[in-house]
C-alpha cells in the first residue's frame, strides 16, 4: 500500500473515531453499561475510575489491528493507527485538558478549547444515565462556542479615533 493510501485510512479511522465515540457514550456508556461509567459523572478523588475500562478495549482494538496489519502493512496498520491517534487525542484532551487529571492549561482563550471544556462541563451537569447532552468529543456544536462580543474593542475604538483626528 503507497503512503498515501495509509494516511487517507489513518484520517478515515481516527475521523470514523468521533462517531464510535458518540454512538458508544450515548448508547453504551449511558445505556447498558452505565455501571462502567458511572463513575465518570460522580465526584471523586480517585486516579483511575471503571470508566477507563473502555479506553483500554479500544486500545486492545487498536493494538490488534496495528499487530495483524504491520506483517503486510495492509489497511489495518493505518487503521490500528488511526484509532490509537484518536485515543490520545482522547487522552489529552479529555483526561489532562478538560478533567485536568494533570494540571496543564488550565487558562485558555482558544474559542474551540473553550467550547469543548463548555460542552463537557453540561455533559457532566446530569448526574444520572439519562438527561445527558453533547455526548461528543471532538466535534463540538456551534451552541457551546463562545459567542462574538458585538461591542468594538478598546483597540478598533482608538484606531477609530485616530483616523478621525
Amino acid at each position: 500500500m503507497v503512503w498515501w493510501k495509509h494516511l487517507l485510512v489513518f484520517f478515515f479511522f481516527f475521523t470514523l473515531w468521533e462517531g464510535v465515540a458518540w454512538f458508544t457514550h450515548k448508547y453504551v456508556m449511558h445505556g447498558f453499561l452505565w455501571t462502567l461509567h458511572k463513575d465518570h459523572h460522580t465526584p471523586k478523588y480517585s486516579r483511575f475510575e471503571m470508566n477507563d475500562l473502555f479506553g483500554l478495549a479500544f486500545a486492545f482494538l487498536s493494538v490488534y489491528l496495528i499487530v495483524s496489519g504491520s506483517v503486510e502493512l495492509d489497511w489495518r496498520f493505518s487503521a490500528g493507527l488511526g484509532i490509537a491517534g484518536y485515543g490520545a487525542a482522547y487522552f489529552f484532551v479529555h483526561d489532562i485538558f478538560v478533567h485536568q487529571r494533570v494540571p496543564w492549561f488550565k487558562r485558555t482563550q482558544n474559542p474551540y478549547l473553550m467550547a469543548l471544556r463548555k460542552a463537557h462541563k453540561i455533559h457532566h451537569k446530569s448526574l444520572d444515565k439519562e438527561d445527558g447532552e453533547a455526548f461528543g468529543f471532538l466535534f463540538v456544536h456551534a451552541k457551546y462556542w463562545p459567542k462574538k462580543s458585538t461591542e468594538p474593542s478598546m483597540e478598533s475604538s482608538f484606531k477609530t479615533s485616530k483616523s478621525t483626528l
